[in-house]
């Protein structure tokens, strides 16, 4: 069965995710896959929009396909997740730049590569399944795929609170976010049907209802006192002796999650600012990625999450204090001629 099912139908083009049974697990080849499309298409006069949808079930994407990764990583072959991450950064940046509408159903899980993938459209749908996030920082990576992008530019330190601690998102709260636009209860085959007999994107808005409650936007003052800090360790030590559900859940969070990736992704966002480029973000993002496999805890992640799943990783710094700022300084700074070059995305 193939992964990805990849087609034009009357006046949209189609992409839908086919790996149920894996969560609809991005693999490198849809890809490639998607990027072949988004360059037909751009041009083709027949395809007036783009509609991304995934096979039913519990996600429309639920992150990378990264047991290769790991194998990768162990036996030494850095250059693969180079190579990788370099071809979906640029098919990531191509979607953002996608000259006509791109309307996107988001049901279930959509995190890491999913969001990559699903919120940099136009048009981006939700329901009361969705169920949107950033984990990465859970097996030792950063928010990656442009993901930094829509976390920079989300109100005040949220951005910084989902990118630490991976919290997930309900439909309201996506959208109070800006990882999702629409909210559309049901009705999901028609609207997908008015969109390829008339290629008009305005069947979205008419279909949407009302936004659900968001419970981050009442969480916000308390998210910008909590995530005020300008680095980790100041995030950790101000939400010391708070004893709110919000401010445990944070602590929590925080101990679990890789410590230098944390790290990494707060001063990431502050380097980005409130309104960085897809360019900008996706940069940032490699110069992290590029090193991921070799001088994070990506593979230790890999190996306590999906490998053998022991839930127990031995991150590389004791936690959220302990990372010196000579860490993420060698994780982020500039790959020189390994740079990330996006040249062909517009």
């Amino acid at each position: 069965m193939s992964e990805i099912n990849i087609r034009i139908e009357r006046r949209a083009g189609r992409i839908t995710l086919d790996r149920p049974d894996v969560l609809n697990a991005l693999s490198w080849n849809m890809c490639l896959a998607i990027e072949a499309a988004l360059d037909e298409w751009r041009t083709l006069d027949d395809v007036a929009l783009v509609v991304i949808d995934a096979a039913p079930g519990r996600a429309f994407c639920a992150g990378g396909d990264i047991l290769e990764m790991h194998r990768a990583g162990t036996e030494g072959r850095y250059e693969y997740g180079q190579r990788f991450w370099a071809d979906e950064y640029r098919m990531n940046a191509k979607l953002f730049h996608f000259p006509k509408p791109v309307v996107t159903f988001l049901h279930g899980f959509t995190m890491g590569g999913g969001v990559g993938v699903g919120c940099h459209a136009s048009h981006r749908v939700v329901d009361a399944t969705s169920r949107i996030a950033m984990p990465e920082c859970g097996i030792g990576l950063v928010p990656d795929v442009g993901g930094s992008l829509l976390l920079a530019r989300a109100p005040g330190r949220l951005g910084e609170y989902l990118g630490a601690t991976g919290a997930r998102m309900g439909p309201g709260d996506a959208i109070h976010a800006g990882f999702a636009d629409y909210f559309v209860a049901e009705g999901w085959d028609a609207l997908k049907a008015a969109l390829c007999e008339t290629g008009d994107p305005g069947a979205v808005d008419a279909a949407a209802g009302e936004v659900p409650d968001a419970p981050l936007a009442d969480a916000q003052p308390e998210i910008e006192r909590l995530f005020a800090g300008e680095t980790l360790a100041d995030i950790w030590r101000g939400l010391q002796g708070v004893d709110t559900p919000l401010a445990e859940d944070a602590r929590a969070a925080l101990s679990r999650n890789a410590p230098l990736s944390m790290a990494c992704a707060i001063e990431m966002l502050h380097r980005l600012g409130d309104d960085p480029t897809i360019e900008a973000a996706l940069g940032m993002e490699y110069r992290f990625t590029f090193r991921a496999l070799e001088h994070s805890d990506f593979v230790e992640g890999i190996r306590a999450q999906i490998v053998d799943k022991d839930r127990a990783p031995r991150w590389s710094h004791p936690g959220p204090d302990a990372v010196p700022t000579l860490a993420v300084s060698r994780m982020l700074q500039p790959l020189g001629a390994d740079a990330l070059t996006l040249e062909e995305t517009t």
